[in-house]
């Protein structure tokens, strides 16, 4: 027999328990499927200050609270080969009075305790359940088949599946940017070094010519730590050094004198866990019976910890276009609306990841200043403040450090700073930069294409 619903949520993680909890507060009936079983371990531990509001809007805030958590104020930022380290707070931000503070949270108890609050909610969640098929989707509504066997329809199914892009893969729509194809080896450690006083909650990104990491406080004794590639140069590294994937961060630290400072003292884990960080979108992001939510619209490099926060508040307005459309609501604009405020949103992150890879952009973000407090409009932006799009403030001031990385790359208006690699390439394969490969060196200089968006 089909099971009917007011909404098909595929996904139970932040962006799809946003969404259940929303609808089924509103009165619809929902049925979200989640292929896990909750607790499970994820990446992605550090929230954005405009987390928060959102928080405050769906009555959440004293839950999250009672979560093991540890309170994050601003970030930092260091190069691998030296010991200085740019530190900022959120509340030096050109927005310093909007949400300076939020917290860095272990995935797995922050994902379950949303996934309860929408099942207490109303939501009717069924985990170790998968949407297998999609039957249909157009303006009739969506029909799914569980691996259950089961089917189940509705007037709209919310994509919430994260990478594995269910339904960009079944409209054909998933692209990738290719100049932006990385891969992640990571683990919790404990006993890592943290920066004192209100300091110690900065997540704090290392940068290499050819990688970074991220170091994360989760509580007062575990840190998050990552190293990212570029996924072509990590399988030619491991397969030159005989490196497996799961010994690969205990390498790069030890070849990145900064972290092997931080960690000096700390217990690292036995062996890292592998995750791609690919880049790709799947436009339109709403269309006849479906929202696509989260990483199921588009996945950008997590450098600057965003995916939480643009899949929480996305999935929120994405709850508010399914009930516009339940009252009579032009389908054809609502889903325009919901796209405009997704690119609206993402648009400048992937501008700044973009700049990032670039060395001249890293030369003038580690200045700590600059005019016009450009400086202090990318903290804003950092803390999640561009929705529906950015404050003109801060995207006209954004355009102006890319500018700026132009003239950086041609003339130096602060001190250039070195290339160092973990890896440095055969003398044969070294590129413009260097010590760099060929596409490591064309990221460092800026000349690599702009991703298409």
């Amino acid at each position: 027999m089909t099971r009917r619903y007011d909404a098909i949520v595929a996904g139970g993680g932040p962006a799809g328990s946003t969404a259940a909890l929303r609808l089924a507060r509103s009165g619809l009936s929902v049925l979200l499927a989640e292929r896990t079983r909750f607790p499970r371990f994820h990446v992605g531990e550090s929230l954005l200050p405009r987390n928060f509001q959102l928080f405050r809007e769906l009555g959440l805030e004293a839950g999250i609270a009672a979560l093991p958590h540890h309170r994050k104020v601003g970030g930092e930022f260091a190069f691998g080969h030296e010991t200085a380290s740019l530190r900022f707070r959120f509340a030096d931000g050109l927005l310093g009075d909007v949400e300076a503070e939020t917290i860095n949270v272990e995935r797995a108890p922050f994902d379950a305790w949303l996934l309860d609050e929408a099942v207490a909610a109303g939501a009717e969640v069924a985990q170790g359940t998968a949407v297998k098929e999609i039957l249909q989707l157009d303006a009739g509504g969506a029909a799914v088949r569980l691996d259950t066997g089961d089917e189940v329809e509705a007037p709209v199914l919310l994509d919430a599946s994260g990478q594995s892009t269910l339904v960009g893969k079944h409209l054909g729509t998933r692209q990738g940017h290719p100049d932006h194809r990385k891969v992640a080896f990571f683990g919790h450690a404990r006993g890592v070094q943290r920066l004192p006083g209100e300091e110690a909650g900065h997540p704090c990104i290392v940068m290499m010519a050819d990688a970074w990491f991220w170091l994360i406080a989760l509580d007062e004794e575990r840190t998050s730590v990552g190293l990212v590639m570029d996924a072509d140069h990590a399988r030619r590294t491991g397969r030159e050094l005989g490196i497996p994937p799961q010994r690969m961060l205990a390498w790069g630290i030890a070849r990145c004198p900064f972290v092997a400072g931080r960690t000096a003292g700390a217990t690292l884990p036995a062996e890292n866990h592998v995750g791609a960080d690919f880049s790709y979108h799947c436009r339109p992001y709403a269309g006849p019976g479906y929202f696509l939510l989260g990483d199921a619209a588009t996945f950008l490099d997590p450098i600057f910890s965003t995916g939480i926060c643009l899949a929480m508040v996305g999935a929120s307005r994405a709850a508010d276009d399914v009930l516009a459309l339940r009252a009579g609501a032009d389908p054809a604009a609502v889903h325009r609306r919901y796209a405009r405020f997704v690119d609206g949103s993402s648009d400048v992150f992937f501008r700044l990841v973009r700049r990032y890879y670039q060395q001249p952009f890293r030369e003038l973000m580690m200045q700590g200043e600059g005019p016009l407090a450009i400086h202090r409009a990318i903290y804003s932006v950092l803390a999640g403040h561009v929705f529906p799009r950015p404050p003109l403030g801060l995207r006209w001031r954004v355009r102006l450090m890319e500018a700026l990385t132009e003239v950086q790359r041609r003339v130096p208006l602060v001190p250039r700073r070195e290339l160092h690699s973990l890896h440095p390439p055969h003398a044969d394969a070294a590129g413009p930069a260097g010590d760099l490969p060929p596409r490591e060196a064309a990221d460092a200089a800026g000349t690599t294409p702009r991703a298409t968006r």
